[in-house]
């Protein structure tokens, strides 16, 4: 690891607990209502600044539990501090996951003020939604969570929504699709249900999941661009990139680059690659903690052991993905967590969720390319042939 990081992502923690109780969620302490100090705020990004590895247009993702159970006046503070450490030459862009239940008139302004990029959670409509989004009691978060929405239209804030598909979601395409038109959602993006951490999910399980999503997001994509309504659809606008990109472009992975992207709990603990491994247990990687910000500095914390350990077969992982997959282009080696969760190892190659979310948007997109160059081809012909 003589190369230097290049930080491009900060993933801030803080705090763990979340005011709902998500039947899908992996995450092992949302009942814990720890809180980020802003020391650690502070010996965060005194750090990432001070290291000269940050990317000149630096991400800091607020995540995991749920961030907006902590006042308006916290981020006012952190966003401010941040601010103030920030050197020359560097852009800092907040982001905030949200299940969007508690935003109100105060937290848009917080939001427009320092232009905070938001996601708002949402599976889809009521029925499909309240089926795994629920409260503590066990009762549905729909209507709070649309309110949340349309809180953020009314004050005009920009945001996403992320949808978790289940097998209920993926059998409903136009379903979906009615209800963002609807509640005036013009930016999506889906997350297939996935397992991670101690969440095995059902969908990995079935032989026809990838065909599934497959016909869900060709049928999803062509039907949104036949009228108006969506605006952007992450798997498709965002994958459409990578595939087009120059030859001589490289493909980036912060996941699988050690400090490419930096993790952060609420107690300063240090973790790197996939943001989803802060807060699980493995002994072989030291419960993937390579570190404490307020004990250790950011290079001990790169050549710890628990760091090499994991650099070592996550390398070994990517390395084996660029041998034998036809899709290393426009994933880079896929994702840690996945490896880990699904095959037992950092060190392995395909995992369902690849299949899901890098193999069938590329070949949907691949096939749409296909039909549109014998169009034109078919066009060119009738013209030649006039």
């Amino acid at each position: 690891m003589d190369i230097p990081p290049c930080i491009d992502t900060v993933v801030l923690q803080p705090t763990p607990f979340c005011n709902i109780a998500c039947r899908y969620c992996y995450l092992p302490s949302r009942s814990d209502t720890s809180k980020m100090s802003l020391d650690t705020v502070r010996a965060v990004f005194s750090a990432v600044f001070a290291s000269g590895w940050s990317h000149p247009w630096l991400t800091v993702i607020w995540h995991a539990g749920e961030p907006l159970v902590m006042p308006v006046a916290y981020y006012e503070e952190a966003f401010s501090l941040i601010a103030s450490l920030c050197p020359p030459g560097i852009e800092v862009r907040h982001a905030i996951q949200t299940n969007g239940m508690l935003i109100d008139a105060a937290w848009c302004a917080l939001f427009r003020r320092w232009e905070v990029g938001v996601g708002v959670s949402i599976d889809g409509p009521r029925e499909i939604h309240d089926a795994n989004r629920v409260t503590r009691q066990g009762r549905g978060t729909y209507d709070k969570t649309v309110a949340g929405i349309r809180c953020l239209i009314d004050e005009g804030i920009p945001f996403h929504v992320i949808s978790v598909l289940s097998a209920r979601g993926l059998r409903a395409p136009d379903e979906m699709l009615a209800f963002y038109r609807d509640a005036g959602i013009t930016d999506v993006c889906f997350n297939v249900e996935e397992s991670e951490g101690d969440h095995v999910s059902e969908l990995f399980s079935e032989e026809d999941a990838a065909a599934r999503f497959r016909t869900f997001l060709s049928t999803f994509w062509r039907k949104s661009r036949e009228s108006a309504g969506i605006r952007f659809l992450r798997e498709i606008d965002s994958m459409l990139t990578r595939i087009l990109r120059p030859d001589e472009a490289a493909g980036e992975n912060s996941q699988v680059q050690p400090f490419g992207m930096v993790n952060v709990d609420c107690h300063g603990n240090v973790s790197s690659f996939s943001p989803e491994l802060l807060g699980l247990k493995n002994a072989d990687y030291g419960d993937f903690i390579v570190g404490n910000i307020h004990t250790d500095s950011l290079e001990s914390m790169r050549q710890s052991d628990a760091m090499r350990a994991m650099h070592r077969d996550i390398a070994a992982g990517v390395a084996a993905c660029k041998a034998e997959c036809a899709y290393f282009a426009v994933c880079g080696g896929g994702s840690p967590i996945n490896k880990l969760t699904e095959n037992g190892s950092f060190a392995t190659t395909r995992t369902s969720f690849c299949d899901l979310v890098q193999k069938v948007p590329t070949d949907v997109i691949l096939e749409a390319l296909d039909r549109l160059e014998t169009v034109l081809d078919d066009d060119m012909l009738v013209r030649s042939a006039s």
